[in-house]
């Protein structure tokens, strides 16, 4: 079959889900988005391209890729889904669809999916793929709850560092016999059969100190070797995703998976990225590393496991491990000395506030002064060129981790011989491989971190990012070192964009200042030419739908105290005319504490706020109110302006406290702003604005959600409408019916 022919049949399947749809209204924007799918898919080349006859060579395979913007309104999940899984179907092919959280994973496999399978003519098979951590591992679990073999050691103090260990002793005793009560319960339902060892679909999901004991983790885990192999949730959903044609994954699972063949290979499927503004963010901190050059007792803990088990598996490498160890702590150690020698006076300054949370302060020795909310303090190095004291003791950890590296490998090699060999044995052989596997990922991360460390750019390219910081964690005092790349785009060209032959890139949100220029830097695609972009306008009326009310300050919104009390009474103004739903988003939790703060009695039993309670908890009260007849106003932050689907009546009014400019002190920006100012740039204009544009979009795109809604936005940041950059911003966002108001 042809390209032509491949993409339209794949459009007549998509007209037909539609015409089956009831009540479901034709929208030109979807079906010219499913036109771009459909086109960009049929001319990518899967797989193995055969040399045509006479060619000594195979030609490179054709690339497709398409970046989509579809306003709200579109339908893009459907305009993407239908052509993709029709043209698999007919390549005998695979559909990747990646997402940016997994809650949108849930919507599309609960709910969009099922209903789309229902309407295709061919029948299809889809399933959820999450990462491993988010499934129980049962053999950890029958640990932890008492209801297992306990191997030869106390496994549950035996697999953790002395983080853990500290954090547990610290801990009341009601608390730990709750949590061993809570595990036992796990281990119960999960034995009865009520729960498939999924987090996600406990009822109340544990927190993430809770959890992680019990987590799977591939580090730790022996697979088909293990023996509760049989009964594993997360081999068990391997197992779907081999017999299903479309997988939905996450952005955090599509890059931490590549060449780990879990997921679809990329040069014989169709990728779908869907929320992909969010991508370049996650492949900066996919790649980012770090390393706590302070604790340091799990590398004694590890090579003495090590030697343990190697000697008992009579693995040579284990002759190596004493040096190795001993030499990696040493270094560490050192390193940690010269960083407080070389940065100590930043590391004990304090940190300048960003958000309302107090920053750690210094004494008179290299202790800072803990309080209940101290931030780490931090030191980045300048231009991206490690220090010459630091280059040696790093080259030591790099060198020693590596070698201690290898010798786990060997012991882990001849862990899973042993099991293959003597299966009888494999609880034993598991825990031992296990309590390996529970610390190497800590000396991954050494090692990465030091390589990072000692990288040098090449001649005008751009350095990484790296930095260190200073901390209290409880009776700690901790220095680490951290180390970034600064180029997300670079990062995804040479991981992602190199094995991917056909993809769509969507979103709400793509172009930035009505520009696609931004995001296609940043997502690694600027001067592909194997790039089309496309942008599908909302079939939304804003003009008629929306009104855009710019209240302006007399005080500058940068100076935060006089702002900020300004903008609080004009809210609590606007705030007492709401008669049905509102959100209010601020930029920090301080911003947001003021406003609380300055409720007047009668107004607070109509205000619902982010901390203090769960999400859904806090929606479900909202459309209660709102359902009732009753005003309802969430106060929420960063989180609650992007992703939020609150329609009609549940979002009449949406106030934006001041513009979402991205934190000023993040090492990583820092970098590169300094890269940019140095080859005579402005990271301002560059990268500032742009940034926030997209993040701005995100929060006003929570105000109309359907044709029939009408919404009031409010912004006080008066830099909206008299900054130059401000005028960029308004370009990026819907045509609202703009409305001034002065500052009186």
């Amino acid at each position: 079959m042809s390209q032509q022919e491949w993409a339209a049949q794949a459009l007549q399947s998509f007209d037909a889900v539609v015409q089956a749809t009831e009540g479901f209204r034709s929208r030109g924007g979807q079906r010219r988005m499913a036109e771009q799918v459909a086109h960009t898919f049929a001319r990518a080349q899967l797989g193995k391209v055969e040399a045509e006859d006479g060619d000594s060579a195979s030609p490179p395979p054709a690339r497709s890729i398409a970046v989509v913007q579809a306003g709200t309104g579109v339908g893009k999940s459907l305009a993407y889904s239908v052509p993709a899984i029709a043209m698999a179907l007919a390549r005998g092919t695979r559909v990747l669809i990646s997402t940016a959280t997994v809650a949108l994973q849930e919507q599309l496999v609960q709910k969009d999916l099922p209903a789309l399978a229902a309407r295709m003519p061919q029948p299809f098979q889809f399933a959820l793929a999450k990462g491993r951590g988010r499934y129980v591992c049962k053999l950890k679990l029958e640990r932890l709850a008492g209801t297992g073999e306990a191997g030869d050691e106390a496994p549950e103090d035996d697999l953790f560092a002395e983080e853990e260990a500290a954090a547990r002793a610290a801990r009341p005793r009601h608390e730990t016999e709750a949590r061993m009560k809570f595990y036992a319960t796990m281990a119960d339902v999960l034995a009865r059969g009520a729960w498939d060892g999924d987090r996600d679909t406990l009822e109340s999901p544990p927190e993430p100190e809770v959890w992680s004991p019990v987590a799977a983790e591939a580090s730790s885990c022996t697979g088909k070797h293990c023996p509760a192999f049989s009964q594993c949730t997360y081999y068990d959903r391997r197992k779907a995703l081999v017999a299903a044609q479309v997988i939905v994954a996450n952005h955090d699972l599509l890059l931490s998976s590549l060449g780990a063949r879990l997921l679809p290979e990329l040069d014989n499927c169709l990728l779908v990225i869907d929320e992909a503004h969010h991508l370049p963010s996650t492949a900066l901190d996919q790649f980012a590393c770090e390393a706590d050059l302070s604790r340091l007792t799990w590398i004694d803990k590890l090579a003495s496991r090590a030697l343990r088990i190697g000697t008992l598996m009579e693995v040579e490498e284990v002759a190596d491990i004493p040096n190795h160890s001993a030499r990696l702590r040493t270094a560490l150690q050192d390193a940690a000395r010269i960083v407080m020698d070389v940065y100590g006076s930043e590391l004990r300054s304090p940190r300048p506030a960003w958000g309302g949370a107090r920053p750690a302060t210094a004494g008179s020795t290299t202790r800072p002064q803990a309080t209940a909310n101290a931030m780490p303090t931090r030191a980045r190095v300048a231009g991206g060129a490690l220090p010459e004291a630091l280059v040696e003791p790093f080259g030591q950890v790099a060198h020693h981790a590596a070698g201690f590296l290898d010798a786990l490998r060997a012991i882990a090699k001849a862990l899973r011989t042993e099991m293959r060999d003597k299966p009888d044995e494999a609880r034993r052989l598991s825990t031992l491989y296990a309590q390996i596997g529970a610390l190497a990922p800590r000396l991954e991360g050494v090692h990465d971190t030091a390589q990072l460390l000692l990288q040098d750019a090449p001649e005008g390219a751009v350095p990484a990012a790296k930095w260190f910081t200073l901390a209290v964690d409880g009776d700690f005092i901790v220095v680490k070192a951290h180390a970034s790349p600064v180029l997300p785009g670079n990062t995804l060209r040479n991981h992602l964009w190199s094995a991917v032959r056909g993809a769509v890139l969507t979103s709400a949100t793509l172009t930035s200042c009505g520009q696609f220029d931004f995001f296609l830097r940043e997502a690694g695609l600027h001067g592909d030419e194997a790039v089309t972009a496309l942008e599908v306008p909302s079939p939304f009326d804003y003009a008629l739908q929306g009104t855009l009310i710019a209240s302006e300050t007399q005080a500058d919104p940068r100076q935060a105290a006089d702002y900020t009390a300004e903008m609080v009474d004009a809210l609590l103004s606007d705030l007492a005319m709401v008669e049905a739903g509102a959100l209010v988003l601020f930029t920090s939790r301080d911003q947001m504490r003021q406003a609380v703060d300055a409720l007047p009695t009668a107004m607070r039993g109509t205000v619902l706020v982010q901390t203090q309670m769960p999400r859904a908890q806090l929606l479900a009260r909202h459309r209660e109110r709102v359902a009732a007849g009753e005003p309802s106003i969430i106060f929420g932050m960063q989180s609650f302006g992007e992703g939020l689907d609150l329609p009609g009546a549940l979002c009449e009014s949406l106030f934006i406290t001041k513009l979402p400019f991205a934190p000023p002190d993040d090492p990583v920006g820092e970098a590169r702003a300094e890269w940019l100012r140095g080859a005579g740039r402005d990271p301002f204009s560059e990268l500032v604005v742009p940034a926030t544009a997209i993040r701005l979009a995100q929060w006003v795109g929570r105000a109309i959600r359907t044709e029939e809604d009408r919404a009031h936005v409010y912004c006080y940041d008066k830099r909206l409408v008299r900054t130059a950059y401000g005028q960029r911003l308004l370009k990026g966002l819907p045509p609202f019916t703009l409305e001034r108001r002065t500052a009186g």
